[in-house]
C-alpha cells in the first residue's frame, strides 16, 4: 500500500478564508488548523515504523481529518442535502443535529436540506419533499431513536440521483450509512465527476455491525454493546433460575462477529460465543450440541450468544440466496434454527433442560445513542463538515488509534472488517466462556 492510494479527492483550490478563526502558531494556547500534509500513521506499531526505516520509505498514513484555514466553498452561497440510508441504528439523529449546528453555526450555512427516505427521496416519482434544517427544528431530536428523515434499502438511479443535486442547487452531500450506502456515494460522486459539476460527497459511516474496513469503530457500535450486555444480564438469570437452564439470545451481525464478541467481554456470564467467522459442527464428538451438553451436566446452566450470521453453511439449502432490496444475502434465521436443534436433540436423548429464546435486535437498532456514541457522533459529523467545506470529495470520516482520519470511499467499502480468530479479541472472548477453542470434527 502506498500513501497516494488513501489520499481523498478534492474539488479545486481553496481560496475562501474559514470563518473558524483558529491558530496558525504552535503554543499559542489555541486550537490549530489541520494541513494536507498532517497524517496518522496506518500502524501505530514500532515494528511497523522500523521495518520502514529499514527499508527508507514512509509509513502508509491516512489523512488527518480537521478544518482547514482556506475553504473551498463561500458559506452564504453554499446549500447543503444530507441523507441517512439503510437499517436503523443508534445515533442517526445525533449525525443529523451535529451536522445542522456546525454548518449553521460554526461556518454560517443556512440552507440545509434533509432528505426523506433515503436515496429514493432524490426520486420524483416517490414524491418526498426536501425538509428544512434548522437549528430549532433539530434542537432535541438527539434524544430520539431512529432518524427524522425516515430510512430505506435498495439502489436508486444515479443519473436521477444528480439530477436531483442540479435542480435542487446542491453544493454538498452528506450520505450517512453502511456499506451499500458508501457505495452509493461513490457512483454519485463519479457521476458528479463525468458532469464536471463541484459538489462534495462525503459520508458518515454507519454500520452497528462496527464491520467497516480500516476505522476503529463506527457510530451506534457502544450502544448496542451496552444495550446486549444488559440483556445478557437478564439472560443469564433466566437460564441460572432453572434446572438445566439454556438461555440463547441471537445479536446483530450478519458478516462480523463484534457485537457478539465485545458483548461477552462486558458481561463475562456467556458460556458459548458463535459468530460468522468460525466454523462450526451441530453434531458429533467436538460439535456445540456435545459441548453445550457437557456444560449443563456439569454446571446445570448455560448462556449462549449467536450473531444473526453465524452458521449459515448448516442450513441445507444454502444454495438458494435471496436478497434484500440493498442487495444483501438474506441470511436464514440461526437463532430459531438453533432454538429447534438444541430441543430436538435433548429431548430424543431425553435430557431434562428449559429453553429462553431472545432476539432484541430491533429493540438494539431504534434505540437511542448512550452518552459515548453521541460525544462519536458529533466528532464525526463535525470532521465531515470541516472536510467538505474544505472541498474534500468521495471520503469517508473515520477514527484510528484514537485520532480523526479522511478515507477515499472506495478503499473503505474494499472488504468487510471481521474478527480474526487468532487475535487477541477473540483468545479474551475464550477464555472469558470456557467454549472450546473449536467445535469442529476432524
Amino acid at each position: 500500500m502506498s500513501n497516494s492510494e488513501y489520499d481523498v479527492p478534492f474539488l479545486g483550490k481553496r481560496s475562501v478564508n474559514s470563518p473558524l478563526q483558529l491558530s496558525h502558531t504552535e503554543d499559542d494556547g489555541l486550537f490549530e488548523y489541520v494541513t494536507d500534509e498532517d497524517r496518522v500513521v496506518y500502524d501505530a506499531t514500532l515494528k511497523s515504523y522500523l521495518e520502514a526505516r529499514e527499508k527508507g520509505e514512509i509509513p502508509v498514513s491516512f489523512e488527518k481529518a480537521g478544518p482547514r484555514d482556506q475553504i473551498f466553498f463561500e458559506p452564504a452561497k453554499t446549500k447543503v442535502a444530507i441523507v441517512t440510508c439503510g437499517g436503523l441504528c443508534p445515533g442517526l439523529n445525533n449525525v443529523i443535529r451535529s451536522l445542522v449546528m456546525t454548518l449553521w453555526h460554526r461556518y454560517g450555512v443556512k440552507r440545509i436540506v434533509g432528505v426523506q427516505y433515503g436515496f429514493e427521496g432524490f426520486i420524483s416519482r416517490y414524491q418526498h419533499p426536501l425538509i428544512d434544517l434548522t437549528p430549532e427544528l433539530v434542537d432535541k431530536i438527539n434524544s430520539e431513536g431512529g432518524t427524522i428523515l425516515g430510512s430505506s434499502r435498495g439502489n436508486q438511479d444515479v443519473g436521477e440521483i444528480v439530477d436531483a443535486l442540479e435542480i435542487n442547487n446542491i453544493n454538498i452531500l452528506f450520505t450517512v450509512g453502511g456499506d451499500g450506502t458508501l457505495r452509493g456515494a461513490q457512483a454519485i460522486k463519479e457521476e458528479i465527476d463525468r458532469r464536471g459539476l463541484k459538489i462534495a460527497v462525503g459520508g458518515i459511516p454507519k454500520t452497528i455491525d462496527n464491520d467497516i474496513s480500516l476505522i476503529d469503530r463506527s457510530f451506534g457500535f457502544e450502544t448496542a454493546c451496552s444495550i446486549a450486555t444488559e440483556i445478557i444480564d437478564s439472560a443469564h438469570n433466566e437460564a441460572h433460575g432453572a434446572y438445566n437452564g439454556i438461555a440463547l439470545i441471537k445479536l446483530m451481525g450478519r458478516d462480523s462477529g463484534f457485537i457478539a464478541a465485545h458483548a461477552t467481554l462486558s458481561n463475562q456470564e456467556v458460556n458459548f460465543v458463535l459468530i460468522p467467522e468460525m466454523d462450526f459442527d451441530l453434531y458429533g464428538p467436538h460439535g456445540f450440541l456435545k459441548a453445550l451438553r457437557k456444560r449443563l451436566e456439569e454446571r446445570h446452566h448455560a448462556l449462549i450468544v449467536v450473531a444473526e450470521g453465524a452458521g449459515q453453511k448448516l442450513f441445507q439449502d444454502t444454495d438458494v440466496v435471496e436478497r434484500d432490496a440493498s442487495g444483501n444475502v438474506k441470511y436464514k434465521d440461526i437463532g430459531l434454527f438453533l432454538k429447534e436443534k438444541i430441543t430436538e436433540e435433548f429431548k430424543v436423548k431425553d435430557f431434562p433442560f428449559s429453553m429462553k429464546y431472545i432476539d432484541p435486535s430491533y429493540i438494539i437498532r431504534s434505540a437511542p445513542a448512550n452518552p459515548q456514541d453521541s460525544k462519536f457522533c458529533l466528532q464525526l459529523a463535525q470532521h465531515a463538515v470541516h472536510a467538505a467545506m474544505g472541498g474534500k470529495t468521495g471520503f469517508v470520516v473515520g477514527n484510528r488509534s484514537g485520532l480523526f482520519t479522511l478515507l477515499p470511499i472506495p478503499l473503505v467499502v474494499a472488504k468487510r472488517k471481521r474478527i480474526d480468530l487468532s487475535s487477541e479479541l477473540w483468545f479474551n472472548v475464550l477464555e472469558a466462556t470456557g467454549q472450546p477453542v473449536r467445535m469442529k470434527n476432524p
